[in-house]
């Protein structure tokens, strides 16, 4: 429902909103700056090669969340925030799909770094669909009760956003959930990663598988320590504390810097998970052509047959 309202009354919520803008234009540009960076090797060592899942969920993190970014920049101008009620549930949704994404990508590392073991990978899918549809089953009851209402002020469309029920408590437990795959994932991947370093030791072929599972367990670990601020940061935001003032120039400041971390988590370093290990592969197939044949056959043996392969 659209209302005609007195300016003044709400000033702080013009102002909050002029920071969110802000806020979302940085994003963009971040993301938009990243592809660009990575575009060259993304043409290189993803629609160049032969296409998998892998190469099906990089490119739906990587241009997800160049949606994701450009939607969030169309919601603040008058002439798209008549919709805005329906664009914020598309981006809770398709931030849902994402780490949906993520988990599916974290999967098959593990799964390749264990050896294709089936044990490992039952308990990763087992874990995993656990997670995802509880907290997808979250997500549903808290966009239930979101509530949007369009405003004129001063001749230009706003939309207020209100979370009801149990919003807050909710989703605190999905970030709790979210944490928890991420902190078993990454103590698999280390527990895996130390295990192999002992055993190729005594191994001719321990420089190439070393320094595959190295960099493996740095992007791994890279995107774990991202996560963890970004958890703390929305289980602070969503205590009551911060609800006091919804629209304090404070609170819409730490939230826009937690979008931004958030995004940077999800859309800068999640498709880096792939392309990193991609590259790695390139830079030691260029490496092969210039070593002897023994070289090439642990190579094949080890890297492409699917011990580090994504």
């Amino acid at each position: 429902m659209t209302l005609a309202s007195n300016i003044l009354f709400f000033g702080p919520f013009i102002k909050a909103s002029r920071i969110d803008s802000y806020f979302a234009v940085a994003s963009a540009v971040g993301l938009i700056y990243d592809w660009a960076l990575t575009f060259g090797q993304e043409v290189e060592l993803i629609w160049k090669k032969r296409w998998s899942l892998m190469t099906a969920m990089y490119l739906s993190v990587r241009y997800v969340g160049l949606i994701y970014s450009i939607i969030r920049v169309l919601l603040f101008i008058p002439v798209t925030t008549a919709v805005s009620p329906g664009g914020y549930l598309a981006l809770d949704w398709m931030c849902v799909v994402t780490n949906a994404i993520l988990g599916v990508i974290m999967i098959a590392r593990l799964y390749a770094m264990y050896q294709k073991s089936r044990n490992v990978l039952t308990f990763l899918v087992v874990v995993f669909l656990a997670v995802n549809i509880a907290n997808g089953v979250l997500a549903g009851i808290i966009m239930k009760d979101v509530s949007g209402e369009i405003v004129v002020l001063s001749g230009m469309y706003q939309c207020i956003v209100s979370f009801g029920g149990d919003s807050v408590f909710l989703g605190s437990v999905t970030w709790i959930f979210a944490a928890v795959w991420e902190l078993v994932t990454l103590c698999l991947a280390v527990w895996i990663t130390a295990k192999h370093f002992r055993e190729l030791r005594r191994s001719s072929a321990g420089g190439i598988i070393g320094d595959c599972f190295t960099v493996l367990i740095k992007t791994h670990v890279l995107y774990f320590a991202s996560f963890v601020p970004i958890a703390c940061f929305n289980l602070a935001y969503l205590s009551p504390i911060t609800q006091v003032e919804p629209y304090s120039m404070k609170r819409h400041i730490y939230v826009g810097f937690l979008q931004i971390f958030s995004l940077a988590g999800k859309f800068v370093l999640g498709p880096r998970l792939i392309i990193g290990v991609r590259e790695y592969h390139a830079r030691l197939v260029t490496d092969s052509d210039a070593a002897t044949s023994v070289t090439s056959i642990v190579f094949e043996k080890h890297v492409y047959d699917g011990k580090c392969s994504v």
